[in-house]
């Protein structure tokens, strides 16, 4: 293990192994540290979704230029990170719903995204396979350029970019401590040895609070599990991820031809509990046959759980925090990390260089909290 490094990311996820790109294709001598493999958390427990329909502007803004890294990046990684934009379409089941999908399409629209409100009638001639009447829906929003890519692909993608100009990444290694003297970052005391370093970026998703914990930093975050079904392949029937806020539901047929959906369980549930639960098969069986009955004599091969690192606000948590220099924070995605993940990652490494800022993230810092000076996202699924 190197004895120094001009920047340590914690976390082997999508967000820290394209945030070592970003900054090794800068010069800057980077060090990942991940306590198990690579995409071991969320990034690889995710819906592979990628969606650029939010309600809040900061979210849309970030997913919408991800969005346009993301349609180069094989390209400019020089390997397959799976992209397959079919669209999201998402259900819209009253006139409160309505009321908001109209608001945030004004929005969307503002920011340059190709996104249309459907009426019920047109719901079928993006998804022939959906029951409008029993899913309930008197229309949807509709947004062509979104759509999936594969998790694990795009991080290792990254990763291995990254090593290639330099960054060193360590496996299975556990961060123990984070060393602080005064208000300034020293050091990253791991299971292999300490590396002296002046930055410290916490992306170490669900497990972030016990990292900033090491540093005296209290973050509002708190993890909630989260179960994920998959299918036995068939023959495509339909491109688009399906969503609704108000059921919970969304599911997608992947590249192979499986159906890959989530719900939230009947009962939240906080922490890191990783068994699957029966409750959740069945209220996501019922569910995703209501909204698309050409699917109940299909099998279900596995489902698994996953954490979401989830805000009061439901955005994340970028930047420096107040009171310890070279402490950068990329956390709290809200279960959406992975969407937002090319372009946070440039943003932080601007950061991080002095660069001027593609975006201005000042609304995201962790002190938006202490102010109570936010609102909520509200375009979020379970």
């Amino acid at each position: 293990m190197i004895e120094k490094a001009d920047v340590v990311i914690v976390g082997g996820g999508v967000n820290g192994c394209a945030l070592a790109y970003e900054l090794s294709s800068r010069g800057v001598e980077v060090a990942v540290i991940e306590r198990k493999h690579l995409a071991a958390g969320a990034t690889g427990r995710c819906g592979a979704g990628i969606r650029q329909q939010w309600s809040a502007k900061e979210n849309a803004a970030l997913a919408i230029e991800s969005v346009k890294i993301f349609e180069r990046l094989e390209e400019e990684l020089g390997s397959n990170i799976g992209l397959r934009q079919g669209g999201y379409l998402i259900a819209i089941h009253d006139e409160e719903d309505m009321k908001q999908a109209e608001k945030n399409v004004e929005m969307q629209r503002s920011l340059g995204l190709d996104v249309s409100i459907l009426e019920s009638d047109e719901i079928n001639d993006v998804v022939p396979i959906l029951d409008v009447e029993g899913m309930n829906a008197i229309g949807a929003t509709f947004c062509p350029t979104d759509g999936h890519a594969d998790p694990f692909k795009t991080t290792h993608a990254y990763a291995d970019a990254a090593m290639r100009k330099g960054a060193k990444i360590y496996k299975f290694t556990e961060v123990q401590d984070i060393v602080t003297d005064g208000e300034e970052i020293k050091a990253v005391k791991t299971s292999r040895g300490t590396i002296k370093t002046p930055v410290v970026v916490n992306a170490a998703g669900a497990w972030s609070k016990k990292i900033a914990e090491m540093a005296g930093i209290k973050l509002p975050n708190v993890p909630y599990k989260k179960e994920i079904m998959v299918t036995e392949r068939i023959a495509r029937i339909f491109d688009a991820m399906v969503i609704s806020f108000k059921d919970g539901i969304y599911f997608s047929q992947q590249e192979e031809g499986q159906i890959l959906g989530g719900i939230p369980p009947p009962e939240t549930v906080t922490g890191y509990e990783t068994m699957p639960t029966l409750p959740f098969l069945e209220h996501m069986s019922r569910t995703i046959t209501r909204y698309a009955p050409i699917l109940k004599h299909i099998n279900v091969l596995r489902q698994w759980t996953g954490f979401y690192d989830v805000t009061p606000d439901a955005l994340p948590i970028l930047g420096e925090v107040k009171g310890l220099k070279g402490f950068i924070q990329c956390n709290g995605f809200s279960g959406h990390g992975f969407m937002l993940s090319p372009m946070v990652a440039r943003l932080l490494a601007q950061l991080i260089t002095g660069e001027k800022l593609s975006l201005p993230i000042d609304r995201l810092n962790l002190e938006r909290f202490e102010k109570m000076e936010f609102e909520a996202e509200k375009s979020v699924v379970g």
